[in-house]
C-alpha cells in the first residue's frame, strides 16, 4: 500500500474526466485543471507528486525546473508524442512517461474520413441539402480504387491506415527510416513517394530531422493535384508553403487534424471571437481544405486506452516499480 499521491491534471476536458474516472483508485488523487501547463500555470502543481500533461502543454526547461523545485517526481504524458517536452532538462530531475499506443485505429480511420470527405465533398453536400439545395454541381470526386497512397511513417498507425487503404483497392507505398515487415505496401524513397502519390498521408512522429517535412521543395516534387493529409503533428508541414501549393493547384486538397501554431487555439471554443491567426483563418476558408481540431484520437476506445496506461504509469512510479513507458534520451 502506497501513501496517497496527488497528480495535477492539466488541460482537462469533460471526456478526460469521464475516462480517467473509470480507472481511478484510492491511492492516487487526481486534481483536474482546465489550464494548460506552462510557465504561468506551473505553480498549480506545487505540493503535487506528479503532473499529467497533453500535446499542447509546454514542458520546456523553465517549466521542468519549476516542477523539480516543487518536488514533482513524474510527468505522465497522456499521449504518444512528446516533442513538447525538453527531455534534456528533465534528465536526472523528473521521470517522463508516455502512452506509446492506445488505438491506432482511431487516428487511421480519421485520416480516411478526411480523404473521403474531401474527395466526395461531403462537407459541402451536407450544408447544401440543409438549405434545400440538391444540385450536384462541383461535387464530383474520383474513385479511390487504383489510386496510389503514399504513407510517410509506418508505425502502428501508418500500418493500420495502409490496411484501410488496401480495403479500398489502393496502391500503397511508404517511406520510413525504420521499415516494417507488417507494412501492407511497398517501401520507396521519399522522392519516389512524393512523385507517385495521389494522396500523401503523414503518420510519423515529429523530430528535428522532419520539421517542415512538407515544404516548398517537397511540394514541388508532388504529383499535380495530390491530396495532403496530416493527422500526426502540425510542425511536419510548413503552412505557408502548403497555402502556396493549394493556391497554385499543385496540392489538390488538404485534410489537417493538426496545425503548427495550434497550441493556443485547439481544444478551446473561440466561436464568439475573431481568431488572431491570419494563416489559420486563410486555410480554413479554402473550399478544398478541412481542418479538424486535433480530434483524430477521440474515440471511446482510445480514451480508455490512454487513461488505463497513464494510470498504470503513475502507479508503477509511485510504487517504485519499473516504469516501462519511460521516455529517455
Amino acid at each position: 500500500m502506497i501513501a496517497l499521491k496527488t497528480v495535477a491534471f492539466f488541460d482537462a476536458k469533460s471526456y478526460d474526466r469521464e475516462s480517467f474516472s473509470r480507472f481511478a483508485d484510492d491511492e492516487i488523487n487526481i486534481r483536474f485543471f482546465e489550464n494548460k501547463l506552462n510557465a504561468d500555470t506551473v505553480s498549480i502543481a506545487a505540493c503535487c507528486d506528479g503532473v499529467c500533461a497533453f500535446v499542447n502543454d509546454t514542458l520546456d526547461k523553465e517549466v521542468i525546473q519549476k516542477l523539480a523545485e516543487y518536488k514533482v517526481g513524474i510527468i505522465a504524458m497522456r499521449c504518444a508524442g512528446y516533442n513538447n517536452v525538453d527531455l534534456k532538462a528533465a534528465e536526472g530531475l523528473i521521470k517522463v512517461a508516455r502512452v506509446p499506443a492506445y488505438s491506432p485505429y482511431a487516428v487511421a480511420e480519421h485520416a480516411m474520413g478526411l480523404i473521403l470527405t474531401l474527395n466526395r465533398k461531403l462537407h459541402r453536400a451536407y450544408i447544401r441539402t440543409r438549405d434545400h439545395n440538391f444540385s450536384l454541381e462541383g461535387l464530383t470526386g474520383f474513385d479511390l480504387n487504383g489510386k496510389t497512397v503514399g504513407i510517410i511513417g509506418t508505425g502502428k498507425i501508418g500500418r493500420c491506415f495502409a490496411d484501410i487503404c488496401r480495403g479500398f483497392g489502393m496502391n500503397i507505398i511508404g517511406f520510413d527510416p525504420y521499415e516494417s515487415d507488417e507494412f501492407a505496401g511497398k517501401y520507396t524513397s521519399l522522392d519516389e513517394l512524393l512523385e507517385a502519390s495521389d494522396i500523401i498521408s503523414l503518420h510519423c512522429p515529429l523530430t528535428r530531422e522532419n520539421h517542415h517535412l512538407i515544404n516548398e521543395n517537397t511540394i514541388s516534387k508532388m504529383k499535380n493535384g495530390a491530396y495532403v493529409i496530416n493527422t500526426s503533428r502540425g510542425l511536419l508541414i510548413d503552412t505557408a508553403a502548403l497555402i502556396a501549393g493549394l493556391k497554385s493547384g499543385r496540392i489538390g486538397a488538404a485534410g489537417l487534424d493538426v496545425y503548427e501554431e495550434e497550441t493556443a487555439l485547439f481544444f478551446e471554443d473561440y466561436s464568439d471571437e475573431i481568431i488572431p491567426d491570419d494563416t489559420l483563418s486563410t486555410i480554413i476558408s479554402m473550399p478544398n481544405v478541412i481542418v479538424t481540431s486535433h480530434q483524430a484520437f477521440l474515440t471511446r476506445e482510445a480514451l480508455d486506452g490512454i487513461a488505463k496506461t497513464t494510470m498504470e504509469n503513475l502507479r508503477a512510479y509511485f510504487a517504485g516499480e519499473e516504469l516501462k513507458n519511460e521516455i529517455k534520451l
